[in-house]
């Protein structure tokens, strides 16, 4: 399993949605080192990832909200929460899903996940735990 955790500097909600995933990992079952963080930089490198905003969380390519024509850039993402709130984070029910999702998919034999994240370098992250 791939876990992708992208953002851009000029979003200040990105540290809490990377805190909320590493939890949201941690009560999984999962180790939250293997979250591959990358930071995109500019607007082609926006259009490459096809990222439409920060932060996006992504497992095994897919993101955990998909969302229909929306432009990608550098800007903050806005996500719709289970109980109809707009957050600048996504809602960790719907994390959890993900994660369950993909789980099942590679089923619980660790064989079976993906060993190293497709798409870039891991972010240096100073504060994994």
């Amino acid at each position: 399993m791939t876990v992708e955790f992208l953002f851009w500097e000029g979003c200040p909600s990105h540290p809490k949605a990377l805190a909320d995933l590493r939890e949201t990992m941690r009560e999984a079952g999962l180790d939250p080192r293997d979250i591959a963080i990358r930071e995109v930089h500019s607007e082609a490198e926006a259009a490459t990832e096809r990222f439409v905003g920060s932060p996006t969380i992504r497992i095994d390519g897919v993101d955990i909200q998909p969302v229909e024509e929306e432009p990608v850039g550098l800007t903050c993402r806005v996500y719709h929460r289970r109980d109809g709130r707009i957050s600048a984070t996504p809602d960790p029910a719907d994390v959890r899903e993900a994660l369950r999702a993909a789980e099942a998919e590679h089923g619980a034999n660790p064989q079976n996940k993906d060993p190293a994240p497709r798409g870039g370098s891991p972010h240096p992250d100073k504060d994994r735990t």
